[in-house]
């Protein structure tokens, strides 16, 4: 009987078939078939030995799990965008590429963080548990007011990918768009999207819609914190699209409690999965879905493709298709 020479990989999660089938056509996969993460312990079991791994936001790749997946690894796969998750500089020394799935979640994503500010903007949620509670019994003309979307202004915190398709949907409601990043969108850009840049103060100051898509990084930590909504209005609204920890929760309850600001709407939280007695579950402004942004079957079914395929390049020692570390390219 043939030995199967095929290059040995763990999956760390069961994703589309748009990238489980190259990847079981090509490896030795093994997939981890549960809802939820590999626990640690069982993640460093199931790396030791394997060429690539294919990884999601919560699998940790630091140096232990390296050291423990041998100095054959030759990729890391993230099934995601965002890398905060892996050590990239543990990589690069290691020869070990990392790719991520930029660029075809972004309209998805886009669309969820408009879909979150239109929500928490006109009280749908609040609207709906109050049918479903049996308190819609006539109409009135005081029930539930909100404030109009179009015509208001909004800040975009991280002015990416992301937060341009933001902008962009933000334009069909004639808002007006201030943004804050690092570096400035060209004037042709700026034009395009009617957008401004400005300081952060000046957003957070300005803005009645607060949306942010920005990276997880020690300097985002917890950006948004009781300084940032005390500068906000106390009609203003924050949607956070990007990382959990960009927000500070407990200084987010506080905020919303407390009246410092009007609502908010999460895709993503800290921690992750919000435990169902967490505090913040307990406001009716405050909306919170299960990281969901970029779950469109067409989007999921990209990423799967697009990991499925750093994963088979990195294990060819071939260029990814998106690159993390290419400097690792270019020391080969």
């Amino acid at each position: 009987m043939t030995a199967d020479t095929r290059p040995r990989v763990f999956v760390c999660r069961i994703i589309p078939d748009d990238g489980l089938t190259p990847i079981g056509a090509q490896t030795r996969a093994e997939i981890w078939e549960d809802d939820g993460p590999p626990p640690r312990d069982e993640l460093l079991r199931r790396v030791a030995g394997a060429d690539g791994v294919l990884t999601m936001v919560t699998d940790r790749v630091d140096d232990e799990l390296l050291d423990r997946a041998g100095p054959q690894l030759r990729v890391v796969s993230n099934y995601a965008v965002g890398f905060d998750n892996i050590d990239v500089a543990a990589c690069t020394r290691r020869g070990v590429a990392v790719g991520n799935t930029a660029g075809v979640l972004t309209e998805t994503t886009a669309d969820a963080a408009f879909a979150l500010l239109m929500a928490v903007a006109r009280r749908l949620p609040e609207a709906y548990d109050y049918v479903r509670q049996g308190k819609w019994l006539n109409w009135t003309p005081m029930l539930l007011l909100s404030p109009d979307i179009h015509h208001a202004t909004l800040g975009i915190i991280g002015f990416g990918r992301i937060g341009r398709e933001v902008a962009k949907r933000a334009r069909g409601f004639d808002m007006n768009i201030l943004y804050h990043n690092t570096h400035p969108a060209s004037p042709e850009e700026e034009a395009r999207l009617g957008a401004r840049r400005a300081s952060l103060d000046e957003v957070l100051s300005q803005s009645d819609f607060i949306t942010v898509h920005v990276n997880l990084t020690p300097e985002t930590h917890h950006m948004m914190n009781k300084a940032s909504f005390a500068k906000m209005k106390p009609t203003a609204m924050l949607v956070n699209a990007s990382r959990g920890p960009v927000v500070d929760p407990d200084d987010l309850y506080d905020a919303l409690k407390n009246g410092v600001i009007a609502a908010a709407g999460l895709d993503v939280t800290e921690p992750e999965p919000l435990p169902v007695d967490h505090k913040l579950l307990t406001l009716p402004n405050c909306l919170i879905v299960p990281h969901i942004a970029s779950g469109s079957v067409a989007t999921r079914g990209k990423m799967a493709s697009i990991a499925a395929q750093n994963l088979l390049a990195g294990l060819k020692h071939e260029p990814l298709p998106s690159w993390v570390n290419p400097e690792v390219w270019r020391q080969r």
